[in-house]
C-alpha cells in the first residue's frame, strides 16, 4: 500500500507547485495520472507486477505527473528512478528545466544526471597521448592529424587539463570531426578505472556520478544498452529501478534496431588480414609464454574465417537481387548451401572473439603490474580493442545466421545487400521480427517498477497493438490508462473532410493535390501540410511556387533548412503578420510544437499508411500471413491509426488553441477501416463534404 509518508510528500509537491506557478490551473487528469503511477508502483494493483501503462493526450501534463508520482516513492522506498526518453529535445527539456523545478519544490533532496553512452565521452589517457606532438600513437588514428586537427586536439587536452572541459563530445564548442574523435573516444576495452591511468576518464567520472544519483535520465538506445549486458553495468540494477519510459511509442522499433546485426563478407576479410599480421606481436606484447595458446587459437580461428566468409561470399553473389540490390529468405530460412558456413563462422568468430580478448586482458595485467610501459602497451591496446569491437559484432551477426528458427513465434529476418563501396562485396542483415519476449525478460519481470507513457499508445483505441509489440498482456496485471486532454476539441477545432475527385491511389492525385492544398490555405496565416513522401512534397511546392511569390507567401519545405531554422523563419513571419506555410513529410507530424497563432490551419494529404518496404516490414508481414492473418489489417492500419493521432496533435497544444484539420483522403469516409480511423480521432466538430 501506498504509505503516509509518500502521499504526504506528494500533497506537498502538489501544494508547492501550485504557489510557485503563478498561472496554475488544476487539471483533474493530472492528479488522478499522478495517484494511479504511485499506487501502481506501491503494489496497490498487483505485489508483483508493478506496471504501468499510461496514454496521456496533449496539455495533461504528463512529465510532471511522472516526476511527482515516481520520484517520492522511491526517495521514500531507496529506490532509483531511470527516465528514458526517444528524443534529444525531451531529454534537454527533462534536465534542463523539468526536473531542476521539480527539485525545488520536492520536500525531500535529491540529486540528478543526464547519464549518456561512453560513446559521447573522450578518453583522458588517449587525448593527452595525441595532444603530444613528439609521440603521436600512430595506432589510434587511421591518418595522421592535419596542423589545423593537432591544434584542437591540444585545445581540448588544455581545456581539460585546467577543468575547462568534462571530455563530452556534446559540451565542446564546436562540432569534432568524426575521425577525430574515434582516436580519442572512450572504449570499454582499454578505458576502465581499474587501470590507474584511466581513473580520471570523464566516462568513470560520469559513471561515479550516475551511481551516486537519485534520478538518471537516458534515452531509449542507452537503456537497452545496460539491458542488453545483462542490466546494473551501465546503468543501476532493474531490481533497485523504478523506469519511467517517456515517448513510449518509440521503445518497440528501437528494442528491435538494437538487437539486428550486419557485417560485410570480404570488408570482413580485409581487417581479419590486418589482424592475422598483428596477433604475433600483440602476443608478444602480452607475454608469449602466457599468451602462446590463445595466439594459436586466434590465428587458427582467422584461418577458417577468411576462407569461409569469402565461399559465403560467392554462394550469396549467385542470389538474385531486387532493384534495390537486396535479397531476404523467405520464413528467415537459409538453404541449404549457406547453413553450414554459418555453423563455421559462428564457431570460428567465438573462438576469435575468445581469444583475442584473453590476449588484450594480459597486456592489461602487465600494464597494471608494471611489467611494461605504457607507451608499448596503449599502442597495442588501442589496436586489439579496435579488432576486439569488429569480432564481437562478427560472432553476434553469425550466432543470429546460424540460429535455427523457433517451432513457437516469429522467425528471424535475414537478407543480404549489395555493398555501395565493392560491386563484388555484400552485407549480411540479421534482425527479430518481435522483441516482446526479449524486453519481459530483460526488463518488466525484473524492474522494482515501470511506467510507460505517451500521447500515442493505443492504435484504433486499445492498447492491444502495443502491449504485442512489447510482450505485455492486457491482462497481466499491468495497469492500463487512457487519459482525455482537457481540451475542448468541439469548440476549438474543426476537422473537415473535402470532396475529391479521387484517392490517393489514382495517378493524378498529385496533381489534384496542387488545387486542393492551395484552396485550404487561402486566408490563412499559419499552416502546416503534411505529405506521405518527398517526392510528392516537392511536386506540389513546385506547382504553389509561382502563387506564393505572387502573393509574398512565404513557403518553407522540410529539407532545405534544418527543423529548428526552419521553425524559426516560420515564427518570425508569423509575428510579422505574414503569411507562412510549412511543407513537411512524417517526421513532422511528431515532436512539432507550434502554439497560438504559429499554427491554425493544419493539411493532411493522406492518411499515413507505411508501406512494408524495408526487409523487416516485408518478413513481419509474411510471417502474419502465415499464421492466417491480414498484415493490413494487423500493422498497417494500427500504425496508421497512431500516426494519423501524431499528426492532428499538431494543432492543438494549449488550451486557448484553436484553428482547423483538412485531411484530403476521402478512405476515412469510404473505406471499412476508415471509420475506426476516424473514432480514434480527438472528438473534434466534423464536416464532410459530399
Amino acid at each position: 500500500m501506498l504509505s503516509p509518508a509518500v502521499k504526504s510528500d506528494i500533497r506537498a509537491c502538489y501544494q508547492t507547485l501550485q504557489a510557485q506557478l503563478p498561472h496554475f490551473v488544476p487539471r483533474k487528469v493530472q492528479n488522478y495520472l499522478v495517484a494511479e503511477l504511485a499506487k501502481t508502483l506501491a503494489g496497490d494493483y498487483d505485489n508483483k507486477r508493478r506496471l504501468f501503462v499510461a496514454e496521456a493526450g496533449t496539455g495533461v501534463g504528463k512529465s510532471m505527473a511522472y516526476l511527482m508520482g515516481a520520484i517520492p516513492f522511491a526517495l521514500n522506498n531507496n529506490k532509483k528512478v531511470v527516465i528514458s526518453t526517444a528524443t534529444v529535445a525531451l531529454q534537454e527539456q527533462l534536465a534542463n528545466k523539468d526536473i531542476p523545478f521539480f527539485r525545488r519544490i520536492c520536500p525531500k533532496p535529491f540529486d540528478f544526471i543526464l547519464a549518456k553512452g561512453r560513446q559521447r565521452y573522450c578518453c583522458a589517457h588517449k587525448l593527452s597521448a595525441v595532444a603530444d606532438t613528439d609521440s603521436i600513437q600512430g595506432a589510434l588514428f587511421t591518418q595522421k592529424p592535419k596542423q589545423n586537427e593537432q591544434w584542437l586536439l591540444n585545445d581540448m587536452y588544455s581545456a581539460f587539463s585546467r577543468g575547462k572541459w568534462d571530455g563530452d563530445r556534446d559540451s565542446w564548442p564546436k562540432p569534432i570531426a568524426d575521425h577525430l574523435w574515434q582516436a580519442i573516444v572512450s572504449d570499454k576495452h582499454t578505458c576502465h578505472a581499474g587501470l590507474h591511468a584511466h581513473r580520471q576518464c570523464p566516462f568513470a567520472k560520469a559513471r561515479e556520478a550516475m551511481d551516486k544519483a537519485d534520478v538518471v535520465v537516458v534515452n531509449h538506445s542507452l537503456l537497452l544498452a545496460d539491458l542488453e549486458l545483462g542490466g546494473g553495468v551501465i546503468l543501476p540494477e532493474p531490481e533497485q529501478c523504478l523506469y519511467m519510459i517517456d515517448e513510449a511509442h518509440h521503445l518497440p522499433t528501437v528494442a528491435r534496431d538494437f538487437s539486428a546485426a550486419n557485417a560485410s563478407l570480404l570488408g570482413a576479410t580485409g581487417w581479419l588480414e590486418k589482424l592475422n599480421q598483428a596477433t604475433v606481436k600483440l602476443g608478444n606484447t602480452a607475454d608469449m609464454k602466457r599468451a602462446n595458446h590463445f595466439v594459436d587459437s586466434l590465428l587458427d580461428a582467422i584461418q577458417v574465417l577468411i576462407p569461409t566468409l569469402r565461399d559465403t561470399n560467392q554462394i550469396i553473389s549467385g542470389l538474385p537481387l531486387n532493384e534495390d540490390g537486396c535479397y531476404r529468405f523467405v520464413d528467415g530460412e537459409l538453404p541449404d548451401a549457406l547453413v553450414e558456413p554459418c555453423q563455421q563462422l559462428k564457431q570460428a568468430s567465438k573462438k576469435a572473439n575468445q581469444s583475442l580478448a584473453k590476449i588484450h586482458d594480459l597486456i592489461n595485467e602487465r600494464l597494471k603490474e608494471n611489467d611494461i610501459s605504457a607507451k608499448l602497451a596503449d599502442p597495442a591496446l588501442a589496436e586489439s580493442a579496435f579488432f576486439l569491437q569488429r569480432l564481437e559484432n562478427l560472432e553476434k551477426v553469425w550466432s543470429l545466421m546460424a540460429q535455427p528458427n523457433a517451432n513457437k513465434g516469429a522467425p528471424l529476418a535475414r537478407w543480404v545487400q549489395r555493398c555501395q563501396e565493392r560491386e563484388d562485396d555484400r552485407w549480411v542483415h540479421v534482425s527479430p521480427l518481435e522483441v516482446g519476449w526479449r524486453l519481459d525478460q530483460m526488463l518488466w519481470s525484473r524492474a522494482a517498477g515501470v511506467g510507460l507513457f505517451s500521447a500515442t499508445l493505443r492504435a484504433l483505441n486499445q492498447f492491444s497493438y502495443f502491449c504485442r509489440q512489447v510482450g505485455l498482456s492486457e491482462n497481466d496485471g499491468t495497469r492500463y490508462l487512457a487519459l482525455p486532454s482537457p481540451f475542448d476539441y468541439a469548440n476549438q477545432a474543426r476537422l473537415i473532410v473535402p470532396a475529391m475527385p479521387c484517392e490517393p491511389q489514382a495517378k493524378q492525385f498529385t496533381d489534384v493535390l496542387g488545387d486542393k492544398v492551395l484552396e485550404y490555405l487561402e486566408g490563412e496565416t499559419a499552416s502546416l501540410v503534411l505529405f506521405a513522401s518527398y517526392w510528392q512534397m516537392h511536386q506540389v511546392a513546385k506547382t504553389l511556387e509561382p502563387h506564393c511569390r505572387r502573393h509574398q507567401w512565404q513557403l518553407l519545405c522540410q529539407g532545405t533548412l534544418s527543423r529548428s531554422a526552419l521553425l524559426e523563419q516560420h515564427k518570425k513571419a508569423v509575428a510579422a503578420g505574414k503569411t507562412s506555410i510549412i511543407f513537411g513529410t512524417g517526421s513532422f507530424s511528431e515532436g512539432l510544437d507550434l502554439p497560438g497563432n504559429l499554427l491554425t490551419n493544419l493539411i493532411i494529404t493522406k492518411i499515413p499508411f507505411a508501406v512494408p518496404t524495408s526487409p523487416v516490414e516485408e518478413a513481419h508481414a509474411e510471417y502474419i500471413e502465415k499464421c492466417g492473418g491480414n498484415p493490413f489489417l494487423q500493422i498497417s492500419v494500427p500504425e496508421a491509426s497512431k500516426k494519423l493521432v501524431q499528426s492532428v496533435g499538431r494543432l492543438l497544444r494549449k488550451e486557448e488553441d484553436s484553428g482547423r484539420v483538412v485531411l484530403l483522403d476521402r478512405r476515412i469516409i469510404t473505406r471499412r477501416y476508415g471509420q475506426s480511423l476516424l473514432d480514434s480521432l480527438p472528438p473534434f466538430k466534423r464536416v464532410v463534404e459530399q
